[in-house]
């Protein structure tokens, strides 16, 4: 069956497949990330090939659209085995499919470039030039090696002051680590933690202060989000 456009789509019919394919991920614990880029590469895929359900496609809409990627798009080897691996993911777990081998895939070449690695002194220029809570952020990020999004998920019950460490969740290929807080930051996170948790009383007293729950937490301890240890110690940002 062919759509024109996905606004043509019913309303009851348009969510089917990535409603199945969000559920999917979900059940195999992928990342918000992962499935927020697996998403885009099915719809990519989609619109590339007129709005054609991917039941009615196969080996060779894949290799097309792929091929497409790296001829036309001059995409990354990287950003091409995502969505590779996005489609892949589709076909086996959402509709049963095993794809054919994809003989004919033109691999995008990866540049090889050395990482850009700020000194001492162009940091020491950058943390200068803020103050306040964006200072405390980048210092975290640079101090302790954190991404930002995992600076940003920080929650309050994975720091551990008294130990100089820090708990990293659901970290880059949805894994926990440990990393440690430099000596320098733990009393500027420290007072920073009590300007918030003074905040979070205020709210709590006035019926918010609610923080969102990881998986199924929220169903299995209702309240919980209530709780300091749950809060976010980055939550206004």
């Amino acid at each position: 069956m062919d759509y024109r456009s996905a606004s043509s789509l019913p309303a009851a019919r348009q969510p089917k497949l990535i409603g199945r394919l969000r559920d999917a991920l979900r059940l195999r614990r992928y990342s918000l990330k992962t499935e927020k880029a697996y998403i885009h590469w099915v719809k990519r895929y989609v619109c590339f090939h007129g709005m054609r359900h991917p039941e009615q496609m196969g080996g060779g809409e894949v290799t097309a659209f792929l091929n497409h990627l790296a001829n036309d798009r001059k995409v990354a080897g990287v950003t091409q085995n995502q969505a590779l691996a996005a489609l892949l993911f589709l076909y086996r777990h959402v509709l049963g499919v095993e794809l054919p081998w994809l003989d004919g895939v033109v691999r995008a070449k990866s540049a090889k470039r050395l990482p850009t690695v700020l000194t001492r002194e162009e940091m020491q220029a950058i943390l200068s030039q803020l103050s306040g809570t964006r200072w405390l952020l980048v210092s975290l990020l640079y101090g302790a090696g954190l991404r930002l999004n995992e600076c940003l998920s920080l929650r309050v019950k994975d720091v551990d002051l008294n130990a100089s460490k820090l708990i990293v969740r659901q970290g880059k290929g949805n894994k926990d680590r440990v990393t440690l807080l430099p000596h320098c930051l733990k009393q500027p996170l420290s007072a920073h933690l009590n300007k918030v948790k003074a905040l979070h009383t205020a709210d709590v007293k006035q019926g918010r202060g609610e923080a969102p729950l990881p998986l199924a937490l929220a169903g299995k301890y209702p309240k919980a989000g209530l709780l300091w240890g749950w809060q976010f110690v980055f939550p206004s940002l």
